[in-house]
């Protein structure tokens, strides 16, 4: 079974992984079939050590956080009724590993119609919207969501995922099928799709203003998270994240 042949710019993890790959994966493969599964699996290979402790970390962590946050995410869950219409769970369709579809849960942060992104963004903003899926000041927020963003508290409701196996703590964040096919080749599809997606990772504790999906450096990151992800990586990422939270850094949506 040959291999890629080529030169390989070992400070830049995406020509790795790429470099890395069978030939065979040059062959498209559609999301959810046997075949793409199989791939991913080969491609997201990792010690049984390290896939023990990081879901056993997700499952324990994830139990202290559901069950402490249980009180408090009643009366955020009020809050929200109270500061707009609509429920206060958000749910919408991404992209799991090994290509499998899953629904992920937030705390609600923006209006009841804010799919209808005509209505509420510029031409401009909406230009920025189709490529990022995200705009600064975007006016759907609503005043809690502001604050709920600021702090992530909107992204703990994940942590039923993490419980469901569909998520981890930590790894690439998970994306929207049309955001796969827009800004993944087919062999950084399978890369990316071989781990779970993460409540935080790379991405998200990094500096995501300028790390953009046209600019090529959000597709690198995440790409290098799942080459170089150990426990070391996964613990500089969480506490990444803790400095985002606190103001360490600014960060985007």
């Amino acid at each position: 079974m040959g291999h890629v042949v080529t030169t390989i710019d070992f400070d830049d993890p995406l020509q790795e992984l790429k470099a890395e790959e069978p030939e065979e994966a040059h062959e498209e493969l559609k999301l959810g079939t046997p075949e793409f599964a199989a791939r991913c699996r080969k491609l997201g290979h990792r010690s049984l050590g390290y896939r023990f402790l990081k879901r056993f970390f997700d499952v324990v962590f994830s139990l202290c956080v559901v069950v402490v946050g249980l009180i408090p995410s009643l009366f955020l869950s009020i809050a929200i009724v109270i500061d707009t219409k609509g429920s206060p769970i958000y749910s919408q369709v991404r992209v799991g590993k090994w290509g499998e579809p899953f629904r992920i849960y937030k705390f609600r942060t923006m209006v009841a119609d804010s799919d209808n992104v005509e209505k509420y963004f510029t031409p401009e903003q909406l230009e920025v919207w189709k490529r990022e899926r995200k705009v600064d000041n975007d006016p759907r927020i609503t005043r809690l969501g502001c604050v709920l963003r600021a702090t992530s508290i909107d992204e703990t409701v994940q942590f039923l995922n993490v419980l469901l196996g569909q998520m981890s703590v930590v790894g690439p964040r998970p994306i929207t099928e049309e955001e796969l096919y827009s800004h993944f080749t087919e062999a950084e599809r399978a890369i990316l799709l071989s781990v779970c997606p993460g409540i935080t990772g790379a991405w998200q504790s990094g500096p995501r203003n300028e790390a953009t999906f046209e600019s090529k450096e959000r597709q690198r990151i995440e790409l290098g998270y799942v080459r170089n992800r150990g426990l070391a990586e996964d613990m500089r990422c969480i506490l990444g994240t803790f400095g985002v939270m606190f103001g360490r850094r600014r960060s985007g949506r």
